[in-house]
């Protein structure tokens, strides 16, 4: 038995295009059988929908393990890096392969999201680790848009976007991605939260009282949404991304074309599909955190 549901989502925002594709990885993992495409029909009403294992509604049960999962760092055997100076709990891995070349700072370690009990879900755990992808080693780049390689950590912002949504209200599941919260800091998908301070004329920095609102549920699905697949990047400042339609016959797509689709080949696949460019700048210093600004489909 299979259980389909559906939410709004903006095409133009790439955090809640990433989201989408965390949702068919979560439920993929958690359900099995993950099935899902962009219905624009009506364009404005675009759906994402997801159809998963099981009788319960898939993106409910993905929200909910959401809200109860712990977060903890997994470190390679014998390794010193640890996250607790950022609180986060570090595990050494016993034997276990490290799903990418060991880091040289703990700024990149994998976390893992993990409930008490696994009870419907197929495991207890999800592991987000996109940002531990070395471009020179693997050919991947890994969409690393906050600052700082020994900065804050990526399993420190996946910790402080589930502290988000705890308490998040039943009001929001038939349409997750407008929960929002004050957020310091994010993995800077959802570029509703980001800004550049010459365009704005002021810099929050110096407004403590001042604090952008996040969307934590874009942030942290859209970090599970980049485990098997990324936009195509360009350049440091501009990436393509790809979303794969319903089929005619409201038939949904495997996960596996889903992702491929994604990656925004210009040599189309045999879908229907929508093509988008993405530019980012920079908010601070060169070299160091990027933002998006503008996305234009082609």
């Amino acid at each position: 038995m299979m259980t389909e549901s559906s939410i709004p989502v903006d095409l133009f925002n790439p955090g809640q295009v990433f989201a989408c594709m965390g949702l068919m990885e979560a439920a993929d993992i958690l359900l099995g059988g993950a099935e899902g495409g962009f219905d624009w029909n009506d364009p404005a009403d675009v759906q994402f929908k997801i159809r998963a294992n099981g009788n319960k509604n898939p993106i409910e049960t993905i929200l909910n393990f959401l809200t109860k999962a712990k977060v903890y760092s997994i470190a390679p055997p014998e390794s010193q890096l640890s996250t607790e100076t950022w609180k986060v709990d570090t595990k050494m891995l016993s034997g276990d392969t490290f799903p990418f070349p060991v880091p040289n700072t703990p700024a990149t370690l994998p976390a893992v999201l993990e409930v008490e009990s696994a009870g419907d879900y197929k495991t207890n755990q999800i592991v987000v680790s996109y940002w531990g992808e070395n471009q020179k080693k693997t050919s991947i780049d890994n969409v690393k848009f906050w600052a700082g390689a020994g900065g804050y950590p990526g399993v420190a912002l996946a910790k402080d976007a589930l502290d988000l949504i705890r308490d998040m209200s039943s009001e929001y599941l038939q349409n997750p991605f407008e929960l929002s919260k004050p957020q310091s800091s994010s993995f800077r998908f959802d570029w509703r939260r980001d800004y550049i301070d010459v365009h704005i004329g002021f810099s929050l920095n110096n407004h403590s009282k001042l604090k952008p609102m996040g969307f934590p549920i874009v942030e942290i699905l859209a970090a599970i949404g980049l485990t098997n697949a990324r936009p195509k990047y360009i350049s440091k400042l501009k990436y393509c991304y790809g979303v794969a339609s319903v089929l005619s016959n409201d038939s949904l797509l495997d996960i596996c074309l889903m992702r491929a689709a994604l990656g925004g080949s210009e040599a189309r696949l045999p879908l229907k599909q929508r093509i988008f460019y993405m530019d980012l700048d920079w908010p601070g210093k060169e070299g160091q955190a990027r933002c998006i600004t503008n996305v234009i489909e082609c």
